[in-house]
């Protein structure tokens, strides 16, 4: 079987991923950038009605990025045979992946013991909105839901606004996240044992691990944090300012920072201000501070402030359109953006993997498969002929 090996790091692993939308794929695509041999299985056109919002369009951008460095095989898990090729495939595969309904996989009979009885060494990843068990089990989950539940759209936005959520998709990404690193984990104790076992992340749990330290000052200092717009919650001054062109972020935190910072603007006497004499009274005191370092920074441009304040070590950097980060030099001597040949013809851009390994970096080969691409060389592998397969996408298995 002609499988895709975008590296040598996970060569010798196949990975099965029956999942959908983006927690799924994101956790999928970065096995199969790292050269685990992906087979993305899917139900044959017109089979599920959602198809449309996960599965046809298979030239758009996202897609593409999401399902780069996969095959793809199509099958019908809702006939017995098509539940019978999946099983086949299990026997010899190493990781299985799905993020549907907690319900569903049992109602499959392809739960963690199901698999594990044909497979000992299989390890399950199941991705959901609330987790495997527990009063919210049945609740369907989107990102956005789960944005408001873990907290990040009470603290996103500027103060009195009401909730925002972040402009991306921080609950899904991070599930995905962190579900490889849980098969990883998994993959590495299955040295010692010999056997798999079943890794589960929730966007809800993600999401809350996400908040980190906004999360942890309230559990451990009973603060609850608010809307402070562009400004950091805890540090001073940090934040969005205006230059005479455009704005910037500064980030002058910590007494280090804010003596260089004030060096910077010509403003030593800031440092013998009572109001600014230590972080917390900087963070009290915010509001007049920013009105001062704003008249300052009005003055020159954008381009100035950030190469005076990166001079002299001091964080600083402007607000770029999506267009302007893929312009920006580091950008494009970090290599994260590649271009590759797509199956239908013509190229499309992706995103690369932002983690570099010296020996065994990730690379993209592939674009993203056809709807069942591979259908026919993946059934050829298990056995089956050309009589055979045409029966299949007769009957409508695959």
């Amino acid at each position: 079987m002609p499988s895709i090996h975008a590296s040598n790091a996970l060569q010798p692993f196949r990975v099965l991923d029956l999942s959908r939308v983006r927690a799924g794929p994101t956790c999928v695509r970065i096995l199969a950038d790292f050269g685990a041999d992906v087979i993305r299985i899917e139900p044959p056109k017109g089979v599920d009605p959602n198809e449309a919002m996960f599965a046809a369009d298979r030239w758009s951008g996202d897609f593409q990025n999401l399902n780069r460095n996969k095959r793809s095989l199509t099958l019908n898990l809702k006939k017995p045979e098509g539940k019978e090729i999946l099983l086949k495939l299990v026997r010899d595969a190493d990781v299985v992946v799905e993020n549907w309904r907690p319900n569903v996989k049992n109602r499959l009979g392809l739960d963690y013991e199901s698999l594990a009885a044909i497979n000992p060494r299989i390890i399950l990843a199941s991705i959901s909105g609330f987790g495997q068990t527990g009063p919210y089990v049945d609740r369907p989950g989107f990102d956005q839901i789960l944005q408001g539940m873990g907290g990040l759209m009470s603290v996103t936005g500027i103060p009195g606004q009401g909730p925002v959520r972040a402009g991306l998709a921080v609950a899904d990404s991070s599930t995905g996240l962190y579900a490889a690193i849980g098969i990883l984990t998994a993959l590495i104790e299955r040295q010692q044992s010999g056997k798999g076992q079943w890794v589960h992340a929730s966007l809800l749990h993600s999401q809350i691990a996400m908040m980190d330290f906004q999360a942890a000052r309230y559990l451990n200092d009973g603060d609850i944090p608010i809307q402070v717009g562009n400004n950091h919650p805890t540090s001073s001054p940090m934040g969005l300012f205006a230059a005479s062109d455009g704005n910037f972020n500064l980030g002058a935190s910590g007494e280090g920072n804010w003596i260089r910072f004030c060096n910077v603007l010509g403003k030593t006497e800031w440092l013998s201000e009572p109001e600014f004499a230590d972080e917390k009274l900087r963070v009290k005191h915010r509001a007049r501070l920013n009105g001062l370092i704003q008249d300052v920074f009005s003055t020159q441009t954008v381009d100035h402030w950030v190469e005076q304040l990166n001079n002299a070590g001091v964080p600083a950097g402007p607000v770029y359109t999506v267009p302007q980060v893929f312009e920006d030099p580091q950008v494009k001597h970090l290599g994260v953006a590649k271009t590759l040949s797509a199956w239908e013809g013509g190229e499309r851009q992706f995103i690369t993997q932002p983690v570099t390994l010296t020996r065994t970096p990730a690379h993209l080969e592939r674009s993203a498969p056809g709807w069942g691409e591979h259908t026919e060389e993946i059934l050829s592998d298990l056995g089956y002929d050309d009589q055979g397969i045409r029966r299949l996408y007769k009957d409508g298995t695959v």
